[in-house]
């Protein structure tokens, strides 16, 4: 009986990637078919960073079409490719940069920066190159969160080389003034300083550079989404009503100036009490999947509020790196894939969909 890559192609079509609940030929990971009378070998390639899951893809591809009848011997292989997607239009993408995720939240104390440096380090685990920009230049917190210390090298006195830790690239004001400092500057001046620190370092080579924003949507934000080429924003917020609030404005806001929302992470869920093994709800539940709803986006997962991810970042070795094989690690991983499997759906060019803001007087 000969093999046809039709048979092929409609038992692909059958079987959904776990990650993007898409089949493998409609998403076109389906990158090549061979067959030599009843042996077949066959290509697929993921559009995003999966080193931990690219053996469970290629036994479930396998798996498939073993069931095909007369079918010979079949080598499955599976790679990832990640490319660069444009943004907003009239900006070009930042030297050594494919794609920019911002994280934002409304409102602050919701995890943001944790979730932000985890993703970052969750994206590089799963075999991406990564980099990390600490926006918060009011409250910097990526330094003591990946145990950073000292000042950037500049080799020219114009430009600055990231500082590295656990396998990422980093930039932060907190590496260039005093910890103790604050940063006493009206709004012209901190947009500024994230134009200058985004542009003068010198990424080199990233999948991905995620961006901590501070809490709000003030003028920080709006730079962001006015003058640097942002692939996708993803919102963190915590299950109860006021969080949820101003994490519903964060999210208006990105969607009226044409940056896509990549998804929301419920943070601070469920409690277990590592005395007695009690689990509540202690911010509530369901907020996430309801805004989800609301504003048709993915719930990319749910963290639970945990002491570990804290002290974690307090030491500066986040959870990602700090228990690689344990259950937050792994959420963290799961979410980092959606992430960038969102990112890798998304259109090559977004300038006709940006939309000026015009600030009126009420």
């Amino acid at each position: 009986m000969t093999i046809t890559p039709q048979q092929i192609e409609t038992t692909l079509e059958q079987i959904v990637d776990p990650t993007t609940g898409k089949d493998y030929v409609t998403s076109k990971a389906l990158r090549d078919v061979r067959i030599d009378h009843d042996q077949v070998m066959v290509e697929i390639e993921l559009g995003y960073p999966a080193r931990s899951v690219l053996e469970n893809v290629r036994q479930q591809v396998a798996e498939a079409l073993q069931a095909i009848p007369g079918i010979g011997p079949v080598t499955v292989n599976v790679t990832s490719q990640i490319i660069a997607h444009s943004a907003q239009r009239g900006l070009k993408l930042v030297p050594g940069v494919k794609n920019i995720i911002a994280v934002a939240s409304g409102k602050g104390g919701v995890g943001k920066s944790a979730t932000a440096v985890n993703l970052a380090l969750a994206l590089a685990a799963e075999g991406a190159a990564v980099g990390i920009l600490d926006a918060d230049i009011y409250g910097p917190s990526q330094p003591q969160m990946l145990g950073v210390s000292g000042r950037p090298d500049s080799p020219d006195g114009k430009t600055i080389e990231p500082m590295r830790a656990h396998g990422i690239q980093m930039m932060s004001i907190g590496l260039l003034i005093d910890a103790e400092t604050p940063m006493v500057w009206r709004g012209p001046m901190v947009t500024q300083a994230l134009q200058q620190l985004l542009n003068d370092t010198l990424w080199h080579d990233l999948d991905y550079l995620v961006i901590d924003l501070p809490p709000g949507t003030g003028d920080i934000q709006l730079t962001l989404a006015q003058k640097i080429p942002v692939t996708g924003a993803v919102i963190v917020t915590t299950p109860q009503d006021i969080a949820l609030l101003d994490a519903r404005k964060g999210l208006k806001m990105f969607e009226k100036v044409g940056i896509p929302i990549l998804g929301i992470v419920e943070n601070m869920g469920l409690h277990t009490c590592s005395q007695c093994g009690h689990t509540e709800p202690i911010f509530g539940t369901g907020g996430g999947d309801k805004m989800c709803r609301d504003y048709n986006v993915e719930l990319l997962g749910t963290l639970p509020l945990d002491i570990k991810i804290r002290e974690h970042t307090d030491a500066g070795t986040p959870s990602v790196v700090a228990e690689p094989e344990g259950q937050i690690a792994i959420t963290y991983r799961t979410i980092a894939r959606r992430v960038a499997a969102k990112v890798s759906d998304l259109s090559k060019d977004y300038s006709e969909v940006f939309t000026q803001i015009i600030m009126e007087d009420d």
